[in-house]
């Protein structure tokens, strides 16, 4: 039987309405998010008119305030902006979308002010914003929004988006604007970009930055970032009409040429049906006679040569691709397509390859995650002393996965991150560096073969001798309780 004590609502109710009342109140004093719950929950019991004229009245406030965000103040506000998201998205739009999609312009419109009076480092309120911005295009078509209208709040947002808030908007409104709106957003851009903007007088000049070419007035500066939104919305518009040619227009001749703008026109240009000139466009990209490391040129490149039939050179370009950079997406398109029964002998070949691979650390990683676990441990065990110690991101993980089937390969993995640390005196790691030794005693009691590495009593003397003054090493071996030479400092 559950306790009359226990904390839950058939208890509380015992309470009484009166007692509740009171302990809310004592419970919301000095947490603002907690009154505007209560206040919304009020509110609610009149309908949700009254919870939107609530939520308009704090989002105003909210815009209005002028005192700077701090670590101690952001979780209380964010807690109160997801109360206000929610009630909007939950509460107020399944009845009333067009009420809610008011709300939400409002709630986006008051980021500028709310992050020029905040550090976002954490990209908390960052995330809230586009969560709101990703709702919109639902709640747009759900209200029914005129498109010309739409179009207009549309054009403003751009104009005031000064930290990403409305990014992607275009696209996520698309549905919602139909022809008739984009028609006359792209219009009132193209407008705008044929509106200089006018300098001050040159006493009023205000410099901004300071570069190699010297100073950037802030007349420049809105200059130049008006001609950046301006071909981000054109480029917006022409993909949201299906429109390659538009987009392409909307791209400066020597940008087309960089490898990664040449891939998404070439995408493009596959998805119309053109992939003549997709692979054009990807053969015309300037890669400075070096590798590109973009995996959507290559893909790009590939599906170019699909697309035209040209199948054994899309084979040829995956395996070469996978050859020299291990990227496991082309070697299992490659393996997909060969004959039955090829593909095991093509998929050994290729582990050999990786086993051989010039870059130790990227080989272990590619076998760790194909998986392909025995190669793994095989290449530790044959290639332990190019395994670079730093890379612990890939190195501990590692040693982690071979822990139980190949204990000599974790060991030695364990070894180089304690040998980086200890050689390299990081002693941030110092900590990791010890319990990983002390992994490593454990580990010894189940290897019977050290093949012609140290055993674990060798391999610890021997960092007695050479790292015995490295007494932030030791304390913390002492608390792990790794395992010891009995004659050592």
């Amino acid at each position: 039987m559950t306790r009359k004590t226990t904390l839950n609502a058939r208890n509380l109710e015992t309470l009484g309405a009166a007692r509740l009342a009171e302990l809310l109140m004592e419970l919301s004093r000095g947490n603002a998010a907690a009154k505007q719950q209560l206040r919304l929950a009020l509110a609610g019991q009149q309908g949700a008119d009254e919870i939107a004229r609530e939520i308009r009245k704090r989002l105003t406030s909210i815009a209005r305030a002028r005192t700077f965000i701090t670590w101690k103040n952001r979780k209380p506000l964010l807690s109160e902006l997801d109360t206000h998201l929610d009630a909007i998205l939950e509460r107020i739009a399944p009845k009333q979308p067009k009420d809610a999609l008011e709300l939400l312009w409002r709630f986006l419109s008051i980021a500028n002010p709310l992050f020029e009076r905040c550090d976002d480092s954490s990209g908390l309120f960052s995330d809230i914003f586009r969560q709101a911005r990703d709702r919109l295009g639902e709640l747009a078509v759900a209200a029914d929004a005129n498109a010309i209208a739409l179009a207009e709040k549309v054009f403003s947002a751009l104009q005031s988006n000064n930290y990403g808030q409305y990014d992607e908007l275009i696209t996520i409104l698309a549905p919602a604007l139909h022809e008739e709106g984009l028609a006359h957003l792209q219009a009132e851009v193209e407008k705008l970009a044929a509106t200089p903007v006018a300098p001050p007088p040159p006493g009023e000049w205000e410099v901004v930055a300071w570069g190699a070419n010297g100073p950037t007035y802030a007349h420049d500066f809105e200059a130049r970032h008006r001609r950046r939104m301006v071909e981000m919305a054109l480029q917006d518009i022409a993909d949201a009409r299906g429109d390659v040619d538009a987009f392409i227009a909307q791209v400066p001749p020597d940008t087309r040429r960089v490898p990664a703008i040449a891939a998404g026109i070439a995408q493009r240009l596959l998805r119309a049906g053109r992939p003549e000139e997709a692979l054009a466009c990807i053969r015309h990209a300037d890669t400075g006679g070096r590798s590109v490391f973009n995996l959507d040129y290559h893909d790009a490149h590939i599906a170019a040569l699909e697309a035209l039939d040209r199948h054994q050179e899309a084979q040829t370009m995956r395996l070469d691709l996978f050859r020299n950079h291990l990227w496991p997406e082309m070697l299992r398109a490659y393996l997909r397509r060969l004959p039955n029964h090829e593909d095991i002998d093509a998929e050994e070949a290729a582990l050999e390859h990786v086993m051989a691979y010039p870059g130790a650390v990227s080989a272990l990683h590619f076998l760790i995650h194909w998986p392909a676990k025995r190669h793994a441990a095989e290449l530790v065990v044959r290639r332990a002393s190019a395994l670079d110690g730093d890379h612990y991101e890939i190195l501990a993980p590692a040693a982690e996965t071979l822990a139980d089937a190949h204990p000599l390969a974790s060991t030695l993995l364990r070894r180089a991150m304690i040998d980086f640390a200890l050689t390299e005196a990081r002693y941030s790691r110092y900590g990791h560096a010890a319990r990983d030794l002390g992994e490593c005693e454990q580990l010894a009691e189940r290897i019977d073969d050290w093949n012609e590495y140290e055993s674990h009593e060798t391999y610890c003397a021997r960092l007695k001798k050479t790292h015995g003054r490295k007494t932030g090493f030791w304390s913390r071996v002492s608390d792990v309780g790794a395992g010891l030479p009995s004659d050592g400092e």
